[in-house]
């Protein structure tokens, strides 16, 4: 597609967007931390119902970390490369403001600030531009910085989908939040409290402030006390990121209580945790209770609603500390080690 079929800002915000390259992190193959670049790379063109965004900030979330392992393997095969990576940069989460549009999009113009995700465009936000789908932004909330606004999509509406869409959560109900101190876990906590939850929090010893604060009613650390030993009943419980037994995470459900699986690490190289979430599927049609996973679908509508909660003070992203693009690798370690609170703001324009 030819330049004149795109409407574009008008100076430029940046003279850099007159070149024809920009710096990105990107890697040649899978692998750890160890393989990932700093390079200039060709800035990449939009299609019909696109939008280049010159990125400010990026997120780091776990689903970087999977796109740069190729782990599990299962998701080579749905196409994001068999032997090798079938594109060069990362990050999904975005926040910036439009350099150009496509001519199918009519309600975001040049220069509007946006956040969302540009997952499935193979043009990731670890870099100088981006390219997004129309129906994966929104305006970025009032009185958000950019750091602040890209740590919000993926991770947050995560959270909202698990607790609103596949919980059903309802004002009064217990809900146990297992991984309450990560990327999903703290907007899980604030939504949930927002709903009008009763929310306890599982985490580490480090952490137990960090989930009070976010105004977990009770926080449970697990290095001191087995979630086999919790006696509580409750009627929603998000297993964010575990791999915990099933019945372990049953008997922690009233009698007709919903448990959601959010994601799931340390399960086998091939599917991760899949296979448990097939169990679940399978096994709850035969139970009173609920066992439900799912993936996430950014969309423009949930992000909209987060950015209200934000401007109403019912949401603040925690970020646990921002990064320039030279530090992106370092972060990605701290993340596969478990040194993350919150989320991972990298900063790419000040």
């Amino acid at each position: 597609m030819t330049n004149k079929h795109l409407e574009t800002a008008h100076p430029f915000s940046d003279r850099r967007a007159t070149s024809r390259t920009m710096q990105a992190v990107v890697r040649d193959r899978y692998g750890s931390a160890d393989l990932l670049q700093l390079r200039q790379v060709e800035i990449p063109t939009i299609g019909e119902n696109q939008i280049l965004v010159r990125v400010h900030a990026a997120g780091l979330d776990r689903g970087a970390w999977h796109v740069m392992t190729g782990r599990p393997y299962l998701m080579r095969l749905a196409g994001f490369g068999l032997r090798a990576p079938k594109h060069l940069t990362l990050g999904s989460d975005v926040a910036g403001v439009i350099v150009a549009v496509g001519p199918q999009v009519t309600d975001l113009r040049p220069g509007g600030l946006v956040f969302g995700t540009c997952f499935g465009t193979h043009h990731g936000s670890f870099a100088e531009y981006a390219v997004a789908r129309v129906n994966k932004l929104a305006r970025m909330p009032a009185h958000t910085s950019f750091e602040q606004a890209a740590v919000v999509p993926g991770s947050a509406q995560t959270a909202l989908q698990a607790l609103r869409d596949h919980g059903r959560v309802q004002a009064g109900q217990r809900v146990l939040i297992i991984g309450a101190s990560g990327g999903v876990g703290t907007f899980a906590v604030q939504l949930a409290k927002a709903f009008g939850a009763v929310v306890t929090g599982v985490c580490s010893t480090a952490k137990v402030n960090l989930v009070r604060s976010l105004g977990a009613d009770e926080v449970i650390d697990y290095s001191e006390t087995e979630l086999a030993q919790v006696d509580a009943r409750y009627d929603l419980v998000l297993d964010i990121g575990g791999n915990r037994p099933l019945s372990q995470l049953r008997r922690l459900l009233t009698a007709h209580g919903t448990l959601v699986l959010v994601g799931g690490e340390a399960g086998d190289p091939w599917t991760g945790g899949l296979a448990r979430q097939l169990g679940a599927l399978l096994i709850s049609r035969f139970l009173p209770q609920r066992l439900v996973s799912f993936i996430t679908k950014e969309n423009s509508a949930d992000l909209t609603t987060l950015a209200g909660m934000m401007d109403a003070g019912l949401l603040t992203p925690q970020i646990d500390r921002s990064t320039p693009l030279t530090g992106v690798a370092d972060a990605m370690r701290d993340l596969e080690a478990g040194r993350i609170s919150g989320k991972v703001a990298v900063t790419v324009l000040p």
